[in-house]
């Protein structure tokens, strides 16, 4: 399956996708708790909550499951940290 170059691009463009993510969220942690680093958090937060529920409709229901909850849990918690 990955042999087909369709495939390997789709995969190298989810990882830069999720490379992307991984550093806006990051990013947020290092600027901390003050007003940027907490909307930069948030936003990146989102992104993944909305793939999440993108994915779901999209392909695969599991995926609000594995991607989504994380991504709540941490929404959560962002608030809870305000």
């Amino acid at each position: 399956m990955q042999k087909d170059p369709n495939v390997k691009v789709m995969f190298a463009n989810q990882g830069l996708y999720n490379g992307f993510l991984a550093a806006g969220l990051i990013w947020g942690l290092i600027l901390g708790s003050n007003t940027v680093g907490y909307m930069i958090q948030l936003f990146f937060i989102l992104c993944v909550i909305i793939a999440a529920v993108f994915g779901g409709v999209t392909s695969n229901k599991s995926i609000i499951i594995k991607q989504g909850v994380p991504a709540l849990l941490a929404l959560i918690a962002l608030m809870l940290a305000i």
